[in-house]
This record gives C-alpha cells, structure tokens and sequence, in this order.
C-alpha cells in the first residue's frame, strides 16, 4: 500500500457510509416506514431497552445530547416516543417506545432486515468478522485514552 493509499481509507469510510444511509432512506420510504435512518437507529435501540434514560441514549447511538433531542421531539410528535420523568431524578426523563412505536418497530424490522441482506450480497460471515475487527481498531487509535 502507497503512502497515498493510507491515507485515503477516511474517504473510502466516509463515501461508504454516505451511500449506506441514502440506501437506507430510499429502503425506508419505498418500504412505507416513516422515520429518516437517524429516527430508526433511536427507535431501535429504545426497543430493546425500554425507559433509557436520554443521556444513556445519546452514548449508546453516538449522538450529541442536541442531536438526540431534536429526534426525540420528532418521534413525540409521531407519537412513537414518550418521555417520562425519572422517578430518582426530576431533571431526568426515561424514554419508552409508545403502542405504535412499538407496532412501526416491528414493521421496520422486516424493511431494514431486506436493506441490511441487500447491502451485505455476498459477503460472507468471515468478511463480517474482519470488517467488525478492522473498525474496532481504527475506533480504538481515534479514542481519547
């Protein structure tokens, strides 16, 4: 590998996953779900973890505490999000998946299942393996320690 070539993996990630969340979105829509991809990453990891608290949420998507506001306003709004004050802390505000957040989950999950098998192909449990490796690596010399 040239010194160039190094030096070019940022862009190679960064165009990848560009093009990963416009075929998503246009998965999304075409598939009648909607949410935008950042509403869905929320949603989903609501789901699994009914009453996180917000700032919780934030760490776990890896977005900003305005960020994951202005997203949680937007699903309060759907009506797929409630918010409630936290029983220890009134400054705090646990955050559940409402009836028909839980019923357009589930109808994702089938949209988002058909994305994730098309944007995988072929490649192989192997290939995912090596993908999760490198990332994790690349993650870990960019962290703060």
């Amino acid at each position: 590998m040239t010194h160039s070539d190094k030096r070019s993996y940022y862009f190679k990630i960064d165009t990848t996953i560009k093009r990963i969340r416009s075929f998503m979105q246009k998965g999304l829509t075409d598939g009648g779900i909607d949410l935008t991809v950042d509403q869905w990453v929320v949603i989903d990891h609501i789901k699994p973890k009914a009453g996180i608290s917000q700032n919780d949420l934030a760490v776990d998507t890896a977005k900003d505490a305005p960020t994951i506001t202005r997203i949680l306003d937007l699903l309060v709004e759907k009506g797929l999000v409630r918010r409630q004050m936290a029983d220890d802390d009134r400054r705090k505000f646990n955050i559940y998946l409402t009836e028909e957040g839980e019923i357009l989950h589930q109808n994702a999950l089938g949209v988002i299942g058909e994305i994730r098998r098309k944007s995988w192909g072929n490649l192989t449990d192997e290939d995912y393996e090596h993908l999760v490796r490198i990332m994790d690596k690349i993650h870990e010399n960019v962290s703060e320690k």
